[in-house]
């Protein structure tokens, strides 16, 4: 008896092992959504990689960096045209803050996002000893 309980729980075990590969497979394929409701439930789950992968390379990119070893722990990411508002209209900018490699904020801006020569001042955070 002791047996067919053990290769019951191998086989339940074997199961949920494939269940968990398949979403991790889906997740991996997955289309970023483009409405603005969608977008901000789901971009928190996509890294930077699968980011580029779907709206390319940012048009405006600026990193916050830890002094003196130069690692990016934040970073502030520029798109044009990618999102739609509930009326099918395009947002002109769509502002992606991160964390490390996840998207923590989403901000949808009607101009161009750029704020004059102040913009491409770089950003230095002391490093914690």
């Amino acid at each position: 008896m002791k047996y067919l309980v053990f290769v019951w729980l191998f086989i339940a075990q074997s199961f949920l092992i494939q269940t968990a590969v398949a979403e991790e497979v889906a997740s991996a394929t997955t289309v970023i959504p483009t409405m603005e409701q969608d977008f901000v439930k789901s971009i928190n789950q996509f890294t930077k990689a699968q980011i580029i992968e779907q709206f390319g390379e940012p048009a405006k990119a600026d990193d916050v960096k830890v002094k003196g070893t130069g690692k990016i722990v934040a970073s502030i990411w520029l798109y044009h045209f990618i999102n739609t508002a509930a009326d099918g209209s395009y947002y002109e900018t769509t502002e992606l803050d991160f964390i490390d490699d996840k998207v923590v904020m989403v901000a949808f801006l009607k101009n161009d996002g750029s704020e004059g020569p102040e913009a491409t001042q770089q950003y230095e955070v002391p490093l914690k000893q």
